[in-house]
């Protein structure tokens, strides 16, 4: 693995390259990427796709891409064009992507805005407000876990996040009429450390869920786009939201193994079935 800078007017935006470029069997570069999740996340799914030149980045103010513009807040619009600078500078477009969450947003951002770079877009589980029907509730559930992270801190706020993401169905006056959800319940810790800077839990990224996906464009792109949900995630909010997306782009789910994480392996306390997704992931970008 060879790590690298790109100076951008915004961001010294840091990526990863696995393997040749240009590529060794002709087959395009496969990108992988997060939102709010960094390079790091997809260490064990590179690993398992040995043969392919695989590049991972972490987004401009993520990681080790330290922003320069003096802003906080992250939108789908300018992680996609970091991304078409990236791509532009290596000239390696059009290139294959694997989105997961908000990564699936810059994803479809991407495809929108420079349908030449992407060959292929696997958007893994986009967290998609305006594609729900419900699509004012789950703003309204959004807004609960930032009020309880702004108030009491990151135990309070991702408690209140695992509440809503795990909610089976639309968000009803019965989720709403819950208590708070107790950090305790699922380990968290129950202290305000005094941080607010959180890109999951604070405002920072509302961008992201609250994108809305031009779907005129993604049809119209060269790119094939292949929406994907995890066979464990049901009907839990990713996986409503890529079921409705992909509804509206005439297609259904890829079903992928495991769950939102699925091609994680436990690093991050959250493991899946990394094997098993990376195999599924090369049987769809099976020339």
């Amino acid at each position: 693995m060879e790590t690298h800078t790109l100076a951008l007017p915004a961001v010294d935006l840091v990526y990863d390259v696995r393997g040749p470029l240009p590529t060794a069997d002709g087959r395009p570069a496969l990108l992988l990427i997060g939102q709010p999740m960094d390079a790091s996340g997809f260490a064990a799914l590179a690993g398992l796709l040995p043969d392919r030149t695989v590049i991972t980045y972490d987004p401009r103010g993520l990681g080790r891409s330290v922003r320069k513009d003096g802003r906080t807040d992250f939108t789908p619009e300018d992680h996609a064009a970091d991304l078409h600078a990236l791509v532009t500078e290596l000239g390696i477009a059009p290139v294959e992507v694997f989105g997961s969450s908000g990564g699936a947003v810059t994803g479809l951002a991407w495809v929108a805005a420079y349908p030449q770079d992407v060959r292929t877009l696997v958007a893994h589980e986009p967290p998609l407000n305006p594609v729900l029907p419900d699509a004012a509730a789950a703003d309204r559930a959004r807004l609960g876990f930032a009020e309880a992270y702004e108030a009491k801190g990151r135990g309070a706020g991702m408690a209140q996040f695992i509440a809503m993401t795990s909610w089976v169905g639309e968000y009803t006056d019965e989720y709403f009429a819950q208590p708070p959800a107790d950090p305790a319940a699922f380990g968290l810790p129950t202290e305000d450390d005094g941080d607010r800077s959180d890109p999951l839990l604070s405002r920072r990224s509302w961008a992201v869920s609250d994108h809305d996906p031009d779907i005129a464009a993604l049809r119209a792109a060269p790119t094939r786009v292949v929406v994907a949900v995890g066979e464990e995630t049901g009907n839990t909010y990713t996986g409503r939201t890529a079921v409705a997306l992909a509804a509206k782009l005439g297609q259904e789910a890829a079903v992928f193994p495991s769950h939102h994480g699925g091609f994680l392996d436990g690093t991050f306390g959250y493991p899946g079935k990394p094997a098993e997704f990376a195999a599924r992931l090369e049987e769809i970008l099976a020339p």
